[in-house]
């Protein structure tokens, strides 16, 4: 059993003991987890939005209530992964980890930062692995925090609001709209592979000249 499917049968447990409260709470520790613990790495944030989507649909609690505290919890645990790479990033580059990482990715990615660092936190969050990673490479490349929670707050409104909503009204195929949005995730971190390697040539070919 999958980490989703998992959370799928404790859903339906709580919601038919009506255990309703533990539930939600369940939920949004998931998605303050996703970036704060990098559970994102092996659970993606939508599935309790999805979840969450679907429970309010079925009028287990109201659909606001969740997508406000979904919303928070995320600022939240970006944060705390902001955080994280900003007072062990040093620490974890000059690792073995980091070493194998070598440091002209480690270089590549301030570059990216110092250019395009609002576009990277808010897209960040369209993608599973790229929640988990790009607060604390943020917090690693010192963007200043007034403008990481700028862009995390609104990357974390738009993508939070857009996935709990999909789950609201797909409420009765929700195994297709999860099916779905794998592709989306698989086909969005191809993208943004190819952008990074265009990117990593531009900047190589300005450092030459």
């Amino acid at each position: 059993m999958s980490i989703s499917e998992w959370i799928h049968h404790i859903a339906d447990s709580l919601v038919a003991r009506n255990l309703h409260i533990p539930l939600f709470a369940l939920l949004i520790f998931f998605i303050f987890a996703e970036a704060a613990l990098f559970v994102g790495f092996v659970l993606p944030g939508e599935t309790s939005l999805l979840i969450g989507g679907v429970l309010a649909h079925a009028h287990v609690w109201n659909i606001w209530i969740f997508l406000l505290f979904a919303i928070s919890a995320a600022i939240l645990g970006d944060s705390v992964g902001y955080e994280v790479g900003k007072h062990y990033g040093l620490r974890l580059q000059k690792s073995a980890i980091g070493k194998f990482v070598g440091q002209k990715r480690w270089n590549f990615a301030e570059a990216i930062f110092e250019r395009y660092h609002g576009g990277a936190i808010f897209f960040g969050r369209a993608q599973a692995l790229l929640r988990a990673l790009v607060p604390a490479l943020a917090g690693m490349n010192r963007v200043p925090y007034r403008t990481f929670i700028k862009w995390n707050a609104a990357g974390g409104v738009v993508f939070s609001t857009i996935v709990t909503f999909l789950g609201f009204g797909f409420a009765n195929s929700l195994a297709t709209l999860e099916k779905y949005l794998r592709y989306w995730a698989i086909f969005f971190l191809i993208t943004v592979f190819a952008i990074l390697i265009f990117l990593k040539k531009k900047l190589e070919n300005r450092l030459e000249n």
